[in-house]
């Protein structure tokens, strides 16, 4: 009876240890702050998570499991489950530099970490060689003398979570970091998918300027195609890595191979993989591979160790070389280029590099270029190769933002719908005295490109969204910010029979990823006087962002505005904020320095 009562205590404490339970709970580091991103495991099975902007997670265990919690920068935590009570769990900065790193699929110890490699905890990185390319902040133009305005779009993010980082981190931004296009491509907005055959939405909005009462502020925004990813060609993808001592770092290459994790489990059958690798030469770690021999992929990049100096060159030349080899006709043929864009061997000036890529861009070959690391992160570079080679550009501070860009985002980081797409606005004179377009003062064009189907301009990946802002001087408003000129003799007014109320037209030409002609694509702007309260919540949204990022760059333009309009505008357009972005830069806005 005794042997009988004891195996039925086993089978119950087995049976009660055995039961899977939804453990949720809350994240915070050691100040107080919420913690997003940490990684949350099960020791037992593997089972991970990690958690929102909030802190908090949610994760499937059994009773008598560990929860394992481990974030860059924090000592590790082991929990064991007892029950299903909510967990709050404080991360404890780590005391030394020798701190085992998560890398989200295993841990690294780390004994060359010289500065920052989390949100929190240590000494911020300096930025003695980060490199940025100069922006000259876009002025105000007459229409009498400038009725058009042209640029191309462009649909990178890096900008927004680099400066995150360097938040963060403590550390003043910056001004050529800030492009506020990027800042406000970043986010998602409520624009509806496209309808018919064009590959993109027009959207816009016009409402009275929160910070001038005496501008207008007009957004323009394309929302491009979601194509569904079992839609999506069969991709033809190298990796070409760099491994060069720079990489050398918990932020950089540790990281790299956990985001290229996320990207490769969403490939399928019919996809292939190649891996290059560069430091003081270039070589092929991986042929090309099967997209469902994930082992095989996974293998090679843990295998991957940095050393050594960076011939970016030479890699690039041979992954063009290897994806040529291995195109598919009608597929996603993409090079992707993790760095922190430090070249220093063969053709490394910011010139050659666009030579270079210029030399490739023909081939049906798109590239996206993922940034990684601080404290030597050459944005310029990555900037202009992401430009030139039919690209887009991110910057991967953490597994949070690997998980959005190759994660979420992963159509649209690597499948485009759209190539050379290109704006162009033309202002009503008798409505509008003068314009600015605010941000993409890297991307302006003549405004003979436009029609120039030779110009090279920007890319629209699947459900990417690119929204511009313009502040607009209506007629007879006496304006500080626009010096009179004189009427002109020869040149008339365009009549306005016809179009009283119409603000502004926007043009756009766009080619298929696989034309070489553009088509184009009209849309008329209606005047409108409504004030920021009667706005959509993005339209309140945007405007925030370009406050803030116009504060962080000193703007001339700001009229006095403060960070407590940033907030209130920030505030009034958070909505439903399901995926919390909105949320975060609300947090990033109140902690931001600006010196």
């Amino acid at each position: 009876m005794k042997n009988i009562m004891l195996s039925l205590f086993f089978l119950a404490t087995a049976i009660i240890q055995a039961q899977t339970i939804e453990i949720t709970g809350n994240v915070k580091a050691d100040d107080g702050t919420p913690l997003p991103g940490t990684n949350v495991v099960v020791k037992e099975t593997k089972a991970k998570t990690v958690t929102d902007f909030d802190g908090n997670f949610s994760i499937n265990a059994d009773l008598g499991q560990t929860l394992v919690f481990s974030y860059v920068g924090f000592e590790s935590q082991s929990v064991k489950i007892k029950h299903s009570k909510p967990l709050h769990i404080t991360m404890v900065t780590a005391a030394t530099l020798d701190e085992v790193v998560v890398v989200g699929y295993g841990t690294q110890k780390m004994r060359s970490v010289t500065g920052s490699v989390s949100m929190h905890g240590y000494r911020p990185y300096q930025q003695a060689t980060e490199s940025y390319s100069k922006i000259s902040e876009n002025t105000f133009k007459h229409v009498k003398t400038a009725p058009l305005s042209t640029f191309s779009v462009d649909v990178d993010r890096a900008s927004y979570s680099n400066i995150r980082r360097m938040i963060n981190n403590g550390q003043q931004v910056p001004k050529d970091a800030v492009k506020i296009e990027e800042m406000l491509n970043y986010f998602k907005y409520n624009y509806p998918q496209p309808k018919g055959n064009d590959p993109f939405s027009v959207n816009t909005e016009m409402v009275q300027t929160p910070w001038n009462k005496d501008t207008k502020l007009v957004k323009v925004g394309l929302q491009g195609k979601e194509v569904p990813l079992e839609d999506i060609p069969a991709s033809n993808l190298v990796f070409l890595i760099d491994v060069s001592g720079s990489m050398n770092n918990a932020n950089k290459l540790p990281l790299l191979k956990s985001a290229f994790k996320l990207l490769v489990n969403q490939l399928r059958k019919e996809d292939k993989v190649s891996i290059v690798v560069y430091a003081g030469a270039a070589g092929t770690v991986l042929e090309p591979t099967n997209g469902s021999n994930k082992t095989a992929i996974f293998e090679a990049l843990d295998k991957l160790q940095a050393g050594g100096s960076t011939a970016g060159g030479a890699g690039i030349e041979l992954a063009y070389k290897l994806a040529k080899d291995n195109f598919i006709d009608g597929g996603n043929n993409r090079v992707i280029l993790a760095t922190d864009g430090d070249f220093n061997v063969g053709a490394s000036s910011d010139t050659a590099m666009e030579d270079l890529i210029v030399s490739k861009r023909d081939d049906g070959i798109f590239l996206t270029c993922l940034g990684f690391g601080m404290g030597n992160y050459k944005d310029s570079k990555m900037e202009t190769l992401a430009d030139k080679g039919n690209g887009n550009h991110s910057y991967i501070d953490t597994m949070q933002e690997a998980q959005k860009v190759l994660g979420t985002e992963f159509g649209g980081t690597l499948y485009t719908i759209a190539k050379d797409v290109k704006i162009q606005v033309e202002f009503n004179p008798k409505l509008v005295e003068g314009y600015r377009l605010i941000g993409y003062e890297n991307r302006l064009l003549d405004d003979e490109d436009f029609n120039d189907d030779k110009k090279d301009a920007g890319e629209i990946g699947s459900g990417h969204s690119v929204t511009a802002l313009y502040e607009i001087i209506p007629v007879g408003v006496d304006s500080q910010f626009l010096s009179p000129v004189d009427d002109l003799k020869y040149t008339g007014q365009a009549s306005a029979k016809g179009f009283n109320k119409e603000l502004m037209n926007v043009k756009i030409r766009y080619k298929n990823p696989e034309g070489g002609s553009s088509k184009l694509i009209t849309h008329a702007v209606m005047n409108d006087d409504r004030n920021i309260a009667e706005a959509s919540a993005d339209m309140n949204f945007m405007a925030g962002l370009a406050l803030f990022g116009m504060e962080l760059r000193e703007s001339e333009y700001i009229n006095g505005a403060t960070r407590d309009d940033v907030i209130t505008l920030a505030k009034a357009g958070k909505g439903n904020d399901e995926d919390g972005y909105r949320s975060e830069f609300l947090r990033l806005v109140k902690t931001g320095i600006v010196d």
